[in-house]
Parts: C-alpha cells; structure tokens; sequence
C-alpha cells in the first residue's frame, strides 16, 4: 500500500500532539487529518473509511477506550493505535485485550513512528483480507440463495453455469423482484473471481453526477464537499466484478463515460489526472425494455451491444409457480429463526392462496408476504387468514373511484375466488360471521357467474 493510499485520523485533545503527528505523517505522504475530541472523531469516522486512527486515552468527555468501541463498530477493520502518558500504561495494555494494535507512551518519538505505521499498515492489510474472505465465505454460503426446481429456472442456471467461468460481460433482465442481484452473485461467486470483491450499485438510486463519483471515485476538493480523496467502485472491484443495477436508468453522458471504460478499462479519479488500469468485470441488470430504448434513442446503441454480450432472462414468479412452496418454506424457516418461533409449515388452504396468486412484485413480494404471516400466526403453522396481499388487485388502493359498495362486492368476490367459494374460510379472512358473508353473497349476487 502506497502512503497515499493510507489514510490516518489523530484524536487527541493536545493540539501539539495533532500538530507534530500530522506533520510527520504528512512528510512521509500519508493523507492525515485530526480531530480535537471523540464527537468530531466519530463524524470522521461516518464521513469516510480510515485506515488508521491514533487515540489519546485520556480525553474530555468520552475518553479512548470507549471512543475505540464506538470506532470498531463503524469499522471492524480500522487499526487502532492508542496514545497515553506513562502514568496509563495499564489502560493502554486493556486497550490492547479490546483490540488496539499498539500503543505510544508521550512524549512521542517520532522516530518510532514509521516503524509503527509500517507494521499498522501490514495489520491493516492482513485484516482487511481477512474480512473480505470471510465475507465471501458467508456469500458463497448465504442462506439467501437462488431457490427452484422448476424447468424455467433450471435453465436460468444452466445459462450461469455457462457464463461463470468466462469473463464475458452479462445483462441480466427480468421484472423488479425476480432475483437479478442473486444471479449476479451467484455468476460471480462461480467464477475464478470470486475470492475478489463483487461490488453492486444501484445506477437508478443516483443523479448522474453522485453516481460519477461513486463510480469513479474522486480526489480532495474536486467539486463542493469533496473534503478528502475517495476510491470509487470501479477501484474496490479490482480483479472482481462489478454488478450494476438498473442500468437502463443512467443519463446520456455517464452512458458515455461508462461505455469508454467498457473499452479501455481505464478511467481517471474526478479532479484528477492519473490514470487508473482497473482489472474487473461487469454483470449489469435491468427490468426495461432497453431495445426500445435504442429505438427511442434514450439508450446508446454502443453501449447497449457492449453491455448485452450474455443475456440471461429471469421468469415472473407467476410463471414458475411450482417453485413458490419451496420458496415459502425457505422463508418461513428464515423467519422462524430470527424471530424465534416454532412455525414449520402452512396450511394446505394457505399454500394455495400463495400459488394461486399473481405476484406482481415477484420473490420480494413473497418474501413480504410471508414475513407479515410470520408476525401474526398464532399457531406452529401459517394459516390461511395470516396471509395479506396489500398489492393485490383484490386491495381497495386498486378500486379508484367506485363506490363502497362496490369496493366491498369486489373484494368478497376475490376472496371467494381465492378460497375457491369456501364460505367459512372466507368469512374467516374477512373477519365477518358466516351469517354476514352468506348475506352479503345474495346481496350482491355473488353466486352467479360474474360477467
């Protein structure tokens, strides 16, 4: 690691001890800042990564033990170095069991320090690869994995398994919901790549300008804010792969910048003139029609033939509908743990309320749907009236201007269809006597055959 590339924060009250660090930090090429007491420290701390953070133990108010607890919260791997007169010496050494790398005993001698930083620097490097692989252990072994035994989604896998282990750039499309991020972790995860970082982005949840800089990063005051150097994606995806989202959102000049990375794979900091070689690869996804994007000229034809050189098309669920028992029970297990409850099965009249319907919002919706039957069951099994569909066609928000009683003949009539006229499961759900609901069905003719 460069010592540009290292990143120091100091926090001690003693403005001579900030002083002198900084200096000596700063002369060898280190990027250094201060910070008077833990307040403006653990703002630092939120506004940008450290790598290394200088504490003095004995400060106003919150002092450097506690300081290094909140710090190791907001950044497991940051190195810690404490600062203490040699009256401290003890609590330095409890600094040490809770996780400090070392300590400096004032006053300090500077030609300690770069002996110290060298070996904070290698600490840091050994931690970070430590937590980045064991990050890619718990990826790999996720229990949120693609789930299905269906003949649409055993060819989506085939389609994965292909692609894996080339390095060739993959769009993967399918309605909001369907799984695209899994299957992009799932290519990655299969790829010679995968002890590398895989990096997403949701392109559509930045204006043109941040995500520019997410992307590229940036260097110290090249725009309003920009108050330190910043690595962007691009950069952290080194010798992995780079997974953007909804890429049919970015504006017309980033679909430039991005197709000249495409080629080059070069690119510049904003602000900066160096040119970075940033070994990565690119699996995008999108859930619009980006042909007729092209066609409408909103899309960059290039670019689009750069991005679609491996298409894999992910199904509706509603399309897979033998898969949503297993994805239910998936779910349902998640849940059971986390919220520590004995629910392990639904009904058989629940289990075909959730494969009849539609699912406009796809696995994320199911997922919901079952996290909120997990919250309200009361039994070892989820039952029929657990469930709630709020974005069904069968919810009011969906009946405009009717009127209440049309509202109300609409959505007896839905769930009736759904308890396939199943009066006292029915009234169950609607929460009504069987007495109400079998009036209600001759009042508004439900028995007949609507039209």
């Amino acid at each position: 690691m460069k010592p540009e590339d290292t990143a120091i924060l100091i926090v001690d009250d003693e403005a001579a001890v900030r002083e002198s660090l900084c200096k000596w930090f700063q002369l060898d090429g280190y990027r250094v800042d201060t910070a008077a007491d833990a307040v403006e420290a653990l703002k630092k701390m939120q506004e940008q990564p450290w790598d290394i953070v200088f504490l003095d133990i004995k400060m106003p108010g919150m002092d450097g033990l506690e300081l290094q607890r909140r710090i190791k919260q907001i950044d497991k791997g940051v190195v810690t170095i404490m600062i203490t007169a040699f009256a401290s010496v003890d609590t330095s050494i409890q600094a040490l069991k809770e996780g400090a790398f070392d300590y400096v005993v004032k006053p300090i001698d500077p030609d300690d320090m770069s002996h110290l930083i060298r070996n904070a620097i290698d600490h840091r490097r050994l931690v970070t690869e430590n937590l980045r692989l064991r990050r890619q252990i718990e990826e790999i072994s996720s229990p949120d994995k693609i789930i299905g035994e269906s003949q649409a989604l055993r060819q989506v896998m085939e389609r994965v398994a292909a692609v894996a282990e080339t390095d060739s750039t993959v769009m993967i499309r399918g309605e909001s919901g369907t799984g695209k991020e899994l299957v992009a972790r799932a290519i990655h995860s299969m790829s010679n790549r995968r002890y590398s970082p895989i990096i997403t982005i949701n392109c559509g949840a930045y204006t043109e300008g941040l995500l520019e800089s997410e992307l590229f990063g940036h260097e110290k005051g090249a725009f309003t804010g920009a108050l330190y150097q910043r690595r962007g994606r691009l950069e952290m995806a080194d010798k992995g792969t780079v997974f953007l989202d909804e890429i049919g959102n970015i504006g017309e000049k980033m679909q430039m910048d991005l197709l000249r990375v495409i080629e080059t794979r070069q690119f510049t900091r904003l602000g900066g003139d160096k040119l970075l070689n940033v070994d990565f690869r690119i699996i995008c996804a999108t859930n619009k029609d980006l042909e007729k994007a092209v066609r409408d000229g909103t899309f960059r034809e290039d670019l689009y033939y750069r991005l679609n050189v491996f298409s894999i098309v992910l199904p509706p669920l509603r399309e897979r509908s033998s898969d949503i028992p297993l994805i239910a029970q998936h779910f349902m297990q998640k849940f059971a743990q986390s919220m520590n409850k004995n629910i392990t099965e639904f009904s058989p009249e629940a289990l075909e309320m959730l494969v009849k319907y539609e699912w406009p919002g796809n696995v994320r919706e199911l997922r919901n749907v079952v996290e909120r039957a997990m919250v309200t069951a009361k039994g070892r099994r989820i039952e029929a009236d657990d469930l709630s569909f709020p974005f069904s066609s069968s919810s009011s928000d969906f009946f405009g201007d009717d009127s209440l009683e049309e509202v109300e003949r609409k959505h007896i009539r839905n769930i009736l269809e759904r308890t396939n006229g199943n009066v006292a499961q029915a009234a169950q759900i609607l929460k009504i006597s069987r007495l109400t609901l079998y009036n209600k069905i001759e009042k508004y003719q439900l028995k007949k055959k609507e039209p």
